[in-house]
């Protein structure tokens, strides 16, 4: 009985979402099936993404044939093919491949050939990668980090996972800068991420929206109510904002509260 009380115990800690640390939060689910996102991990990339498609969490082939070019394991050191965020150092972690896949699908339409898109916090550099395959050739991504220690790591994964043809053709760079004001001399962007909880909408990113652009932002305080919003900008150039569920990120904040020196090693 202690044995099968231990089973149970170990089970429902491990449905703890990483993200907003609820148990049986939506993150958890598929929309269209009983089987949890937890049950996603991989023992590879490829195995990873498709058990994220099986499970219904990334929802179109398009999204899934991007994450599995993307090899995570080139921009994490230890339980890549977890889907569980990992830190990578700089007091920063790299989000569950769970998100990742939801953030694209709800880009994806916004991460068109030829578009400009935007990812605030770039950190390892792997969702920027994403989203300038997705862009293409004729298209731009830019990641955004404040720290150039930080900035420089997300090239060497770049470089790591042979995706260094994107930053020399210029598909795809990494700035140093405060995210919170946007890059407004690659703008405007058809898509904005923001990887961190900024207390208010940032209006500086607001403004750097394309017409007919969207952004997905988690908005909220630290430890506070905190939700994931999407904010779109009509052709007509007026600005709608929707929630679209709770969550709990780490705080979009400025370099010296971040970090204050000297690379955790991991």
């Amino acid at each position: 009985m202690k044995s099968i009380f231990s089973s149970i115990t170990k089970s429902a800690c491990s449905l703890i979402c990483q993200e907003c640390s609820i148990v049986f939060c939506k993150h958890l689910f598929c929309t269209s099936s009983s089987t949890m996102a937890w049950r996603s991990h991989g023992e590879d990339n490829t195995s990873l993404v498709q058990n994220l498609f099986t499970n219904n969490i990334i929802k179109s082939e398009e999204v899934r044939d991007v994450m599995v070019q993307v090899d995570r394991g080139n921009y994490v050191k230890h339980n890549a093919y977890m889907d569980a965020p990992q830190r990578i150092g700089y007091n920063i972690t790299i989000s569950a491949p769970h998100m990742h896949g939801h953030a694209l699908e709800l880009l994806k339409d916004h991460l068109k050939p030829g578009m400009k898109a935007l990812d605030v916090g770039s950190g390892s550099g792997y969702l920027t990668v994403c989203m300038a395959l997705m862009v293409g050739g004729g298209g731009k991504a830019v990641g955004i980090d404040h720290i150039p220690e930080l900035v420089e790591m997300g090239r060497e994964n770049i470089r790591k996972d042979g995706k260094q043809g994107l930053i020399e053709s210029g598909q795809l760079s990494l700035v140093v800068g405060d995210g919170r004001k946007g890059w407004a001399e690659g703008g405007p962007y058809h898509a904005i991420h923001v990887g961190a909880a900024a207390p208010t909408l940032p209006q500086e990113l607001v403004d750097q929206l394309a017409p007919g652009g969207r952004m997905v932002i988690p908005v909220g305080e630290e430890g506070g109510d905190q939700s994931l919003d999407q904010v779109e900008r009509g052709l007509d150039g007026k600005v709608t904002k929707t929630r679209l569920f709770g969550v709990r990120y780490v705080p979009l904040t400025d370099k010296e509260r971040q970090w204050k020196g000297g690379r955790e090693e991991f």
